[in-house]
């Protein structure tokens, strides 16, 4: 039998791996650039875990033992960052940033969209070491230049694909099908973000307003259209019952815990492949797109509304909704007033 010293000992050594690995992956001015971002930036979790991701990348990189050493290596795990100071940072040239971006691209054929995050998160970086921490004199991030990106129409359902996908949870016969249809009801009349949805608090709703915090912990209110009150008012009385702490969330899971953004994708993912579509080709984000794509074609919102109802902070951000099928440029065309005119008269054929 294994004694519980043995089993304190396993436990400790493992403690202290974790810890070694966990110091591994930092160094102080990493630690405290994220910190400022979160607490004085109010940069979202997520946000915060790009920049995370996207740093330690680059200093693995700066810091590889040999050019063969990639992510899929075992020693790249092994690379200590906490060797990473200030005199470090000042010995940083652009060339290196260079060569880390063709890197990316060549070797790890990284898009264009994910090299332009990663250079944004380089320039966050060094900005923070010039002007919050003064270790820099001056930031080089900035003279990097982004990839040039295809910009590609946001995909969305048509009209009938959304009113598919809600059938197929209005016809769903379980405990759950109110909750889910609730939910996709939500994402798309509302074209909220998944973090937003998730936090949504029962307290926020007044009567048909609904108050969210979003990107940047700025707060908006999102006016609820009669299919959302609705859905609520049916999902309610199904709603599974919250523990204590989670009495206010809105959606709960059946632990009784208020549902986390990998639990709502998973259900967006079951009703899209119940509705016949592709789950390759569509996801939760892309419902947002749906709903703000279905308001702008068929709702006669303007870009400016549409913006204040996306939370986006500036209407170029907005502007990809404004897109339109063929069918709309070729109704164009007709009804320019041109096209009323008659032909010209034949002439005379002697």
């Amino acid at each position: 039998m294994i004694s519980l010293l043995a089993i304190n000992i396993a436990y400790n050594v493992a403690m202290a791996q974790t810890e070694q690995n966990k110091a591994k992956d930092s160094f102080l001015r990493l630690e405290q650039f994220l910190g400022f971002f979160q607490a004085i930036k109010g940069r979202a979790p997520g946000t915060i875990h790009q920049y995370r991701y996207d740093l330690v990348m680059f200093f693995r990189f700066l810091l590889r033992p040999r050019e063969s050493t990639v992510p899929e290596n075992p020693e790249w795990d092994e690379i200590d960052l906490s060797v990473v100071d200030d005199e470090y940072l000042k010995s940083i040239k652009l060339s290196d940033m260079y060569a880390y971006i063709s890197w990316l691209s060549a070797s790890r054929d990284t898009s264009p969209a994910t090299r332009a995050r990663r250079i944004s998160s380089l320039r966050s970086f060094f900005g923070y070491l010039t002007i919050n921490a003064n270790v820099l004199e001056e930031n080089i991030a900035e003279r990097i230049e982004s990839p040039k990106q295809i910009k590609k129409l946001p995909r969305h359902l048509s009209l009938e694909e959304s009113k598919e996908l809600l059938s197929a949870a209005a016809e769903s016969d379980t405990r759950y099908s109110t909750r889910d249809h609730c939910i996709l009801t939500l994402f798309l009349n509302c074209g909220l973000r998944l973090a937003e949805l998730c936090s949504i608090d029962i307290p926020n709703i007044k009567e048909d307003r609904l108050t969210v915090m979003g990107k940047g912990s700025k707060e908006r209110t999102i006016y609820l259209n009669g299919a959302c009150i609705r859905s609520i008012q049916d999902y309610l009385p199904d709603r599974f019952e919250p523990k204590k702490r989670e009495k206010d969330a809105l959606f709960i899971s059946r632990l009784g815990t208020r549902m986390q953004p990998r639990a709502v994708q998973n259900v967006i993912k079951k009703y899209i492949i119940s509705a016949g579509l592709d789950p390759k080709r569509y996801s939760t984000h892309k419902l947002r797109h749906t709903a703000a794509t279905l308001m702008y074609q068929y709702g006669e919102v303007d870009i400016r509304s549409l913006q204040a109802i996306l939370g986006h902070s500036t209407v170029a951000t907005t502007e990809i909704y404004t897109h339109i099928d063929n069918k709309q440029l070729h109704n164009a065309v007709d009804k320019n007033p041109l096209n009323q005119l008659p032909p010209t008269k034949e002439k005379d054929q002697t």
